[in-house]
């Protein structure tokens, strides 16, 4: 992959036609280190988020060893690039051949569940050719929490509820050498009471069951930082968690686990792309709803850009964009604040897509090309600049 200082340096030399990722491994790369020395616990990668194979190499030379993986090409890609790492299984409805493949051919022994069924499903796809059952599971039965103060929710699709989950854990323990429970506070928790009221639940769950609990996992949500969302430190995510989940009645060799997907990767990538046409305050370029931009026009989410042929001292207006399909859907409101005077043939980069934006590019309509390109300045925004110290983390990761 080629290597340059910027994007601007990239549209010097290749003026390209097509849009351009712009990988950022240094950005990862201390994502990374600050997750495996901040949190007080094991640091889940969440592949979903980027499932690029240079990434993910980035993120394990980094100090992520655990990976959450929601599906069997996922299980399959990562043991692919990482041969020692620990795959966690983290979908709770899961065909039972992926459960088998997964346990049996991949080493995963990290399975989530929110039903009777799933549990059922997984002891039986683990149990030995001979009939006897495994002995080795880690088994984190799936708790629903809210998500309201989370931008993205992810409270319906998947979970027990707090009436059903004491059973669902009883039955769990019967079955696994580690239980635990785990949620997902919607992405992008703004804030760190997010985490908080979701641990009392898992505190009721626990008490209504009265079993050994010995993996605490707060899932995913840490947050990045885009243009109106400006959240706390992530120092903050970490130290009310480690207070919370310190005080649960669980085990003394518990452990405490996450999932960031977002926060690990958001900073690796940017987009260059290109104003083919101005039509008053909306721009038409080269990547859009079908690419990179998903986010920005299903979601409406907000990203950093600028362009890279005006100076920063420019009077901006806010656009919105159009990219490249013949579907009008292909749409990003936005705002996006820009120079008043851009006009077609200029370059803009928009940033914080390594989060999936990556990921979601499809081929619609002929427009799935991208070159891929290393550059070496920082990201436009970022979690990680070095204004809050991290505390001292021990060495162990259990919570007492």
């Amino acid at each position: 992959m080629a290597t340059y200082p910027d994007a601007r340096s990239v549209v010097e030399a290749l003026a390209p036609d097509e849009p351009v990722i712009l990988n950022r491994p240094h950005a990862a790369a201390r994502a990374a280190r600050f997750f495996a020395d901040g949190f007080r616990g094991r640091s889940l990668y969440a592949v979903k988020a980027n499932p690029s194979p240079d990434l993910i190499r980035i993120l394990w030379d980094n100090g992520i060893t655990h990976y959450d993986v929601a599906s069997i090409a996922e299980v399959r890609l990562v043991r692919s690039i990482l041969p020692d790492a620990e795959l966690c299984f983290m979908h709770p409805v899961k065909p039972k051949s992926a459960i088998a493949e997964a346990y049996h051919q991949h080493g995963c022994r990290t399975f989530s569940l929110d039903s009777e069924e799933e549990l059922a499903k997984i002891v039986d796809a683990c149990c030995a050719p001979d009939g006897k059952p495994a002995k080795d599971l880690k088994l984190l039965v799936r708790l629903r929490v809210s998500s309201e103060f989370s931008e993205l929710s992810l409270a319906s699709k998947f979970g027990a509820d707090l009436i059903d989950a004491p059973v669902l854990l009883q039955q769990a323990r019967q079955h696994c050498d580690w239980l635990g429970v785990c949620f997902h506070v919607g992405s992008q928790a703004m804030t760190p009471f997010a985490y908080v009221q979701a641990i009392e639940r898992v505190r009721a769950a626990i008490a209504s069951s009265s079993v050994v609990i010995d993996i605490i996992d707060v899932g995913g949500g840490f947050p990045s930082l885009y243009p109106g969302m400006e959240p706390p430190p992530l120092e903050d995510y970490f130290d009310v968690i480690f207070r919370a989940a310190e005080s649960l009645p669980i085990s003394y060799s518990s452990e405490l686990w996450c999932e960031p997907g977002r926060a690990l990767c958001a900073e690796y990538s940017s987009l260059l792309a290109k104003v083919e046409k101005r039509r008053g305050n909306e721009l038409f370029i080269n990547d859009g709803a079908y690419g990179a931009l998903y986010d920005a026009a299903h979601l409406g989410w907000k990203f950093p850009v600028k362009a890279l042929d005006h100076e920063e001292a420019a009077t901006a207006e806010d656009f919105a964009l159009y990219g490249p399909t013949c579907d009008d859907a292909d749409f990003m409101e936005g705002p996006f604040a820009l120079p008043a005077d851009i006009k077609a043939g200029d370059f803009i980069e928009v940033g914080m897509l390594g989060a999936y934006g990556a990921a979601m590019k499809t081929d619609f309509n002929g427009f799935g090309a991208t070159l891929q390109i290393v550059v070496e300045d920082a990201p436009m925004q970022s979690m990680y600049d070095g204004r809050r110290v991290l505390p001292e983390k021990d060495n162990v990761v259990n919570l007492r």
